[in-house]
């Protein structure tokens, strides 16, 4: 008895002491929708291109979306979309219809996830395709979301000159 109440009480410990990382959730928005609300505050767009079956699109929304930093620096700069690049539902982009997959082929997706950024008004920025780490994904949220990209700096530039950049 008295080894199971010492078992008990270091389980117990353990977990109290055991780190937690807050998990957070996007506020994730239709395509038509997305694009007028990011007209409307005036904020770029993040489009999350993914499939259904797509494991690596599943292990973003576990590891990288769910994040708090990441969800709130989302919430905060971005406008977030997703778009599903096999549906076939009715979708407008610079006044033409689209289907999910019809937008991602213009946009040239050929593989998932990829994330897509766009400026307040629709205009495409930059796809990144693949996973990609927590922690980069940050520093790629900044470096957009802050303004950097529009100022002309390079990717490279940016990564070296950031704190953050010199840990990766």
């Amino acid at each position: 008895m008295r080894r199971l109440l010492t078992l008990v009480l270091l389980i117990g410990c353990t977990l109290a002491a055991a780190p937690t990382m807050a998990r957070a959730e996007v506020a994730w928005r239709t395509w038509d929708a997305g694009l007028a609300a990011a007209q409307s505050a005036h904020r770029p767009v993040l489009v999350d291109v993914y499939t259904d079956w797509c494991g690596w699109c599943r292990r973003m929304d576990a590891d990288v979306y769910s994040r708090a930093d990441v969800a709130g620096y989302l919430a905060s700069h971005f406008v977030t979309v997703r778009l599903n690049a096999e549906s076939e539902a009715a979708i407008r982009y610079k006044n033409q219809r689209y289907s999910g997959r019809s937008l991602a082929a213009e946009f040239d997706v050929s593989g998932y996830p990829t994330t897509i950024f766009l400026t307040s008004t629709g205009e495409h920025l930059v796809n990144v395709p693949g996973y990609v780490a927590a922690d980069r994904f940050l520093l790629l949220l900044r470096f957009i979301g802050d303004g950097h990209m529009d100022r002309g700096e390079t990717w490279d530039a940016y990564v070296k000159s950031t704190k953050a950049g010199q840990k990766l």
